[in-house]
């Protein structure tokens, strides 16, 4: 629906993106320096996969090659896709980034596509809004039967949760246990400011 809804607009995006830089500004900390610094501690030939970049902000900001993902380009960095099917290849990642990413109804399908893309021991960081996770139990139990196993519960204040999983295994639970965990975000309500 999102994708409709912003190919028919693509000022929609472009305001989006005005309103989300407003609001970083207001933030105690961006996850998204977190995640760089991260980054930047790795070997400088571990690829990276940035799932709904927005700007490209974590591209520009490391030595790594980043392939970086969303709806709508906002300039000649970004991939145009659906980040439930981005065109690369299955184990081609040794990192999957997801900052402030998971806001599709359809986020299940986002993260098995990151687990087919990540290799096997590759990572996977997730920041997410802390008011959308219902359970932080059942949000890590959603990743474990997509085959992740929950490395490190990181940063966590009123505004967000930082995590960071590695890919355990290829196999992952049927797409009907998977869905079970449909409601382990509230719905991303956009505030207007």
């Amino acid at each position: 629906m999102a994708i409709k809804l912003l190919e028919s607009d693509p000022r929609l995006f472009l305001l989006y993106h005005e309103g989300f830089r407003a609001q970083v500004n207001s933030w105690p900390s961006n996850p998204l320096d977190s995640i760089i610094k991260f980054i930047k501690l790795q070997d400088i030939n571990k690829v990276v996969g940035d799932f709904g970049c927005g700007e490209a902000r974590l591209q520009a900001s490391v030595r790594n090659k980043v392939y970086s993902f969303d709806l709508i380009a906002a300039n000649d960095k970004v991939i145009t896709c659906d980040i439930s099917n981005v065109p690369l290849s299955s184990a081609s990642l040794d990192i999957a980034v997801y900052c402030l990413a998971l806001m599709g109804t359809n986020f299940i399908d986002f993260l098995i596509e990151g687990h087919r893309v990540l290799k096997l021991g590759g990572t996977l960081k997730v920041a997410e809004v802390a008011s959308r996770i219902t359970s932080i139990k059942r949000l890590i139990s959603l990743f474990n039967l997509i085959g992740f196993k929950i490395v490190e519960l990181g940063q966590q204040n009123s505004y967000f949760v930082e995590l960071e999983f590695v890919k355990a295994r290829n196999c992952m639970g049927s797409r009907e246990k998977l869905m079970a965990y449909s409601n382990v975000f509230r719905p991303c309500l956009y505030k207007r400011r």
